[in-house]
């Protein structure tokens, strides 16, 4: 028997929480995998930098397809057992391990146009296959409770494990592939596929899908784009949040920064070991954060304390060890609280959207934030590779991993160092910046949402939730 919830009014149990919780520390080891190491393995495969940015960038036109057409049939399809989300869970449980381990499988000895049109291929059938699992995954939480306080606190624990989940991505990665062991990337990503099948399958048999299970609008590709322009509180968030991510390049390029300015691959993994623990104890401690004080209250301040700590970071340099790595900690603070808080939003204007044009239109809400995740891990992915181009980075394609690059002696300029500093530390620093002045024109509180909530649910009437509202001419000038 399952044991009581932690809340007595909240309607989803033990096992069920645990499960959705483990979900994302398998999705995330991959696409930590996919985000943090496919650069470095592209490098040490020898592609061109502008050729492999070039086709990162082209496939996301088939990626703004395929999220926009799954958006529309999610909404749509209905499958005989009646549940919405866990059947494409299920579909989604191989295709992703299995496309990850094709994406780092390239052969070695092939031309470097066989080279690209593997990586080309792959890469498509990998951003196809996470469509399958993003979407239904962080919906499934409007079908698993209506009250807001569960889904914030269903919400910031999955993120914690999420991160459990990037951390084990990254140690694994990080060890085998660096000085002393030295393995290739393909074995790596076969090692990650087992740990994600094994933690991304619970939900498929535990959840449960109690709220909801009416049928979303029938959108034309007008309707959709009419229902996302509507929603002004989405479209702003996710402009912040491109802007953030986008130029997230540090995980891209943290082992070649560990290796070259701090003369071991390994550096980074110390670094997040001790950051961890600052990280966990203040990402616990969201949920009660949220409880006092408004969600994008919250994010801001984290957003001015990293840009801050960042600046000063790079001022500083890197000749100071020690220095570094106590910044680095400090940071990891606002860092590991936004990266619990990164997706609260999307269901609040999930309700928004509902509750001010009426139309129930979940799948193309969280499909937004699927395409944003996947877009700017692209982008994210393809500036790191043509910055690199730009700082004058000198190939190293003949090393398969940082063992056989430290036998072989490869180095690089010093502009190129000070240039791998500068990209490493203030790029990701202007993507906060512009990140934050995107969310201080979002609109959404957490008092109004939760009254949306209700009123969406049949619990209040419309009319009620508008006359207990803080801003009800902000959001409601149209139904």
């Amino acid at each position: 028997m399952a044991k009581p919830n932690k809340n007595p009014l909240w309607q989803t149990t033990n096992k069920e929480r645990k499960s959705y919780y483990v979900y994302f520390c398998g999705q995330n080891m991959i696409y930590t995998l996919v985000t943090s190491f496919l650069t470095a393995a592209l490098l040490f495969q020898g592609l061109d930098v502008t050729k492999a940015a070039g086709i990162t960038l082209v496939i996301k036109i088939w990626d703004a397809v395929n999220d926009a057409i799954f958006g529309a049939i999610f909404d749509k399809v209905r499958f005989k057992n009646g549940k919405k989300f866990i059947p494409w869970l299920k579909i989604s449980l191989f295709a992703i391990p299995l496309s990850t381990i094709l994406l780092f499988s390239m052969p070695k000895d092939g031309s470097e146009a066989f080279k690209l049109a593997w990586y080309a291929i792959t890469y498509m059938l990998w951003d196809t296959a996470y469509t399958l699992c993003d979407v239904p995954i962080y919906g499934m939480v409007t079908a698993m409770t209506e009250r807001v306080d569960e889904r914030t606190a269903l919400q910031s624990y999955k993120s914690i494990w999420g991160g459990l989940g990037s951390g084990i991505s990254t140690v694994i990665a990080t060890i085998l592939v660096g000085e002393g062991v030295g393995l290739s990337y393909s074995i790596v990503s076969i090692v990650v596929a087992i740990g994600a099948i094994a933690t991304m399958f619970p939900i498929c048999k535990y959840g449960v899908e109690r709220c909801g299970g009416e049928v979303d609008e029938s959108f034309t590709v007008r309707k959709m784009f009419k229902y996302l322009f509507s929603n002004k509180n989405l479209l702003l968030y996710y402009f912040g949040y491109f802007f953030n991510s986008s130029l997230n390049i540090m995980n891209a390029l943290n082992l070649f920064v560990s290796f070259y300015l701090f003369n071991n691959s390994m550096f980074s993994m110390v670094v997040m070991v001790l950051s961890a623990l600052p990280m966990l104890v203040f990402a616990a401690l969201v949920p009660k954060f949220v409880a006092k004080y408004d969600k994008m209250k919250i994010y801001l301040t984290c957003a001015v304390l990293q840009v801050a700590l960042s600046v000063v970071m790079w001022l500083i340099g890197y000749s100071n060890m020690i220095l570094f790595i106590v910044l680095c900690v400090l940071r990891a603070i606002p860092q590991g609280i936004m990266g619990v808080m990164v997706f609260m939003f999307t269901p609040d204007c999930a309700e928004y959207g509902k509750f001010k044009t009426g139309i129930e239109a979940k799948g193309i809400t969280f499909a937004i934030q699927t395409f944003m995740v996947k877009l700017t891990g692209a982008v994210s992915s393809a500036l790191s590779l043509f910055l690199l181009g730009v700082i004058g980075w000198k190939d190293v394609s003949q090393a398969e991993n940082f063992e056989q690059l430290k036998e072989l002696g490869i180095t690089q300029t010093p502009e190129t160092l000070e240039g791998l500093w500068f990209i490493f530390i203030m790029v990701p620093a202007i993507g906060v910046a512009l990140g934050a002045v995107c969310w201080m024109l979002y609109r959404l509180s957490d008092h109004d949402v939760q009254l949306m909530t209700e009123a969406n649910n049949g619990k209040i009437t419309r009319e009620e939730a508008i006359a207990q509202m803080k801003n009800p001419k902000e959001f409601l000038k149209v139904k």
